[in-house]
């Protein structure tokens, strides 16, 4: 299996980091990520804003993430563990990251993006 990029944190950018977040799925996983105390796989993303993301679509915006140093990607088995980069980028662009995420909860009104994965996937197909 190929392994994963991960920048350096020497590599990282403000500009890769803005890229990165100007996508609303992009940015609800990664204040999700960002807040939690343990890694998140990527199955805990299936549902962003109760909208249902393609495990496909998913994989781009994980990829867009790390590669833009915000997140550290680990395979486990079957699945990818993810987690935030935030202290080493706060050594390299201190407040930088506190900003965004502060500025992120006044635009959403400090409502949580992610979904109840596990009710989502309860929840029956809508039938045509």
């Amino acid at each position: 299996m190929k392994p994963l990029f991960h920048p350096s944190v020497e590599d990282i950018t403000v500009e890769g980091i803005l890229h990165a977040l100007s996508d609303p799925v992009r940015a609800s996983i990664f204040m999700d990520i960002a807040s939690a105390n343990c890694a998140q796989t990527c199955s805990d993303f299936l549902s962003v804003s109760d909208r249902s993301i393609p495990k496909s679509t998913l994989s781009q915006h994980f990829k867009s993430l790390r590669e833009a140093g915000l997140i550290r990607g680990e395979r486990i088995g079957v699945e990818m563990h993810n987690k935030s980069r935030c202290e080493e980028i706060d050594k390299r662009f201190p407040g930088l990251i506190p900003a965004i995420v502060k500025a992120h909860m006044a635009q959403t009104g400090g409502k949580k993006a992610k979904s109840d994965a596990k009710s989502a996937r309860k929840k029956p197909a809508a039938r045509a």
